[in-house]
């Protein structure tokens, strides 16, 4: 059997194509314009409607993470606004994305270094070492991560540490930081394959975080210690709070437990059970910290919990694959929205599982749920808060159709007391380890 292709196959492709007169019309269109303009079905695109019959109070202006990939830190920030908009009547606020950069890139290399010295032994072609070297101090994360560096470090408002220009363009400045880290892998397998003492080890460890620190400093300004927030709410009405500290601010100002929120996911393939909880493997930021666990349950159940959160006025964080038959312009996820099948004259027939399991599919993007479309008590739509900006959608809301849920969502957080015991207890159950590289941990690439 042949295994190159022949010119007389090629020839037969080519008469093929030429027989198709749809496909020369498709070519003579795709040629000329991005294919998602031409191949999107007008109505599905007639029928986007920012009405939702469940939102939750106390929505703000949409913010921007710009040019970089903080967006997980963005929905859970946007999440605390709302309570504490609500708290003091606050019409807009926003917490600072770069105060939670800062030490969220300084933890992660910590992170990394001590996954180089727990794995020194292992040689530097094996697939563990190459996946820690490819992207020790990536801007990604995953709710534990979040509540890792809320709970350790506290938050501020974003007046108090706004944005730098590499806070909201951060691949030169990750590019550096990950260039300066690799010598640091390397400096330190010498270091202990050279039998020095664990004690040494620690304290060359230790020098090379002041320089990280350094070049996050350089790079996003120092993060404050002390600060004053002033505020006006609805009413007009003036308030001042003194010498507060980041901690001191998330506690007595924010005041909420994080560890009470609790990650659901939906993995169908064969090997991830449902109602078993799972981790990643050398997934995280803060050593010693949260490890990261997902509880996985059908995916109805996931919108059981989301409606039952919305409905009790609680927003919900989330993680989806947001590049599949997404609009940016018009801020729509529909799976009926570009005839991608027909344009081309073929199928696209992978199931949610196969998708998983074959690399087509990944959480790429976290966001926040603020409302749900219910109809006959079934969800049409959904409502989110992105983090790209007012410049699309409905002033930088999103729609999510249902099928589209059905198909690219893939994890929910919700607070423990919309869940039954038996799922608060499954949860905490001792999870099943995935490998480092397995798409439940693409969120925090």
């Amino acid at each position: 059997m042949a295994k190159a292709i022949s010119l007389t196959n090629v020839g037969r492709y080519l008469k093929n194509f030429k027989s198709d007169s749809q496909a020369r019309i498709s070519m003579n269109a795709a040629t000329r314009t991005d294919v998602r303009r031409v191949a999107m079905n007008w109505e599905s695109f007639r029928e986007i409607d920012h009405t939702f019959s469940n939102k939750v109070t106390g929505e703000m202006k949409a913010t921007s993470q710009k040019r970089s990939g903080r967006c997980w830190g963005f929905a859970g920030l946007n999440l605390l606004r709302i309570y504490l908009g609500r708290k003091y009547k606050i019409k807009d606020f926003e917490f600072s994305q770069n105060y939670f950069m800062f030490y969220d890139k300084l933890e992660k290399a910590n992170y990394f270094l001590e996954n180089i010295i727990e794995t020194s032994d292992k040689s530097t072609d094996s697939r563990l070492i190459m996946h820690l070297l490819d992207s020790p101090i990536q801007d990604g994360g995953q709710w534990d991560m979040f509540v890792n560096l809320l709970m350790k470090y506290g938050t501020v408002p974003k007046k108090v540490m706004a944005e730098s220009y590499h806070s909201s363009n951060s691949s030169q400045m990750n590019k550096l930081i990950t260039r300066k880290l690799r010598e640091f892998a390397k400096d330190l397998r010498s270091t202990i394959s050279s039998g020095k003492s664990k004690t040494q080890v620690s304290k060359m460890k230790d020098e090379m975080l002041s320089e990280i620190y350094q070049m996050l400093c350089i790079s996003l300004g120092t993060p404050p210690e002390k600060f004053d927030w002033s505020i006006r709410d609805k009413k007009d009405k003036f308030h001042r709070f003194t010498d507060l500290t980041p901690q001191s601010f998330f506690k007595k100002h924010v005041n909420i437990d994080l560890n009470d929120f609790v990650c659901l996911i939906n993995d169908p393939r064969p090997f991830t059970d449902y109602n078993k909880t799972y981790t990643v493997d050398y997934l995280g930021n803060v050593y010693g910290g949260n490890i990261i666990r997902y509880l996985n349950l059908e995916n109805e159940e996931l919108k059981k919990y989301t409606i039952k959160s919305i409905k009790a006025d609680d927003p919900v964080w989330f993680g989806c694959d947001v590049g599949k038959f997404f609009t940016r312009q018009f801020g729509v996820m529909d799976t009926s929205l570009f005839e991608f099948d027909k344009f081309y004259g073929t199928s696209f027939g992978m199931s949610k599982s196969e998708r998983l399991e074959y690399g087509d599919s990944v959480m790429t993007h976290a966001m926040l749920f603020t409302g749900v479309d219910l109809k006959n008590s079934k969800p049409i739509k959904w409502r989110v808060e992105n983090s790209w900006g007012p410049d699309h959608g409905e002033k930088g809301f999103d729609i999510m159709t249902d099928p589209w849920f059905d198909q690219f969502m893939y994890e929910v957080v919700i607070h423990k007391k919309h869940l039954t015991k038996k799922l608060i207890d499954l949860y905490k159950a001792e999870p099943i380890s995935l490998p480092p590289w397995d798409p439940m941990g693409s969120l925090a690439k």
